[in-house]
């Protein structure tokens, strides 16, 4: 059984979070300590998946998984701390690809994904039962239980995500992406009944890659559409602090596409979509502010830098009470 959706940040509302991984995670751990397990739900990224080995691997949403159950290495922010890796250096020993890490302890997670993705569960049934068994009590849902896969569109052509990201080290220059698939994606069920659940009462797009991450995320059938007309305020967190992406290649990749790589531009990105009310940025960049609230938009000049656990809680209850100012 799901956890029951309740009507809040402090209020019995709900509130719903969009997370990409190890950056989003962070925030996405600060709400589950400040909320309630009935008041948070936390949507993961798929258009990260794919098929490796002959097996299932869903990068951000294990990350999400992980960081909630207590169990992601804290010095890298995937995978499981105290990992071994025995399984790789067979298979290295065998001549196989080892470009992707897979850890033993995580390749359990994603051989019991494939096995009951193939046995007829959804990807919402197999995440719903490992977080029961790992002892997450808040909710994490994929954004689909249809395949979507982010293509990355380099000068070299076109490569899957993971191949750009790990084995090519991000290095070839990127001039857009594709969703794969997205055509026929549905949101997940736990997705579309948060859109359309009466308490819903912030939604925060947490500091993740708006374009590989969030993008996909929005992209589904419905979504942002639902978003436009919801009543509850869409507070985005910036991935960018100071001109650099503090985690992965979000920085590089708006230098590439002749975007500035400043929190404004993320601002615009999302305000381009029409869903923007409110726009939380780093310290370092508050002379911001006033160029992103000039669009309608307003602004929480915060520190958004999470190295500690209390770093996520504090920035997790200003997001919110900025996201119930905005809702008065």
């Amino acid at each position: 059984m799901s956890p029951e959706i309740s009507a809040s940040p402090g209020k019995g509302e709900l509130c719903l979070a969009l997370s990409g991984g190890v950056g989003g995670a962070k925030l996405a751990l600060g709400l589950a300590r400040v909320l309630e397990p009935q008041q948070l739900v936390v949507v993961a990224n798929t258009g990260d998946d794919f098929e490796h080995l002959g097996m299932h691997v869903a990068p951000d949403l294990d990350t999400v998984m992980y960081t909630l159950a207590g169990l992601a290495d804290t010095q890298t922010g995937w995978g499981r701390a105290g990992e071994s890796w025995n399984f790789l250096a067979a298979l290295e020993a065998l001549g196989g690809e080892t470009w992707f890490r897979l850890g033993d302890g995580d390749l359990a997670l994603h051989v019991e994904r494939t096995r009951r993705l193939r046995g007829g569960e959804t990807l919402s049934e197999v995440t719903e039962a490992f977080c029961a068994r790992l002892g997450v009590r808040s909710r994490i849902i994929p954004m689909s239980d249809e395949p979507v896969r982010t293509l990355v569109l380099t000068v070299d052509g076109e490569l899957a995500f993971q191949h750009y990201f790990v084995r090519e080290r991000c290095e070839p220059a990127v001039c857009g992406f594709r969703f794969s698939g997205i055509e026929a994606a549905a949101p997940s069920p736990g997705l579309a009944a948060v859109l359309q659940h009466r308490g819903l009462g912030a939604v925060v797009i947490c500091p993740s890659n708006p374009f590989v991450s969030v993008d996909p995320i929005l992209a589904i059938d419905g979504v942002t559409a639902a978003l436009r007309v919801s009543k509850a305020p869409l507070v985005a967190v910036s991935p960018i602090v100071g001109g650099t992406a503090l985690k992965g290649p979000a920085a590089k990749m708006m230098a590439e596409l002749d975007m500035p790589t400043t929190a404004a531009a993320v601002a615009r990105h999302y305000r381009g979509r029409q869903l923007l009310d409110g726009f939380v940025l780093d310290r370092a960049d508050a002379a911001l502010a006033e160029e992103i609230e000039s669009t309608g938009v307003a602004t929480l000049v915060t520190d958004t830098v999470m190295v500690t656990l209390e770093d996520r809680e504090v920035l997790a209850r200003e997001v919110l009470a900025f996201a119930e100012r905005l809702a008065l």
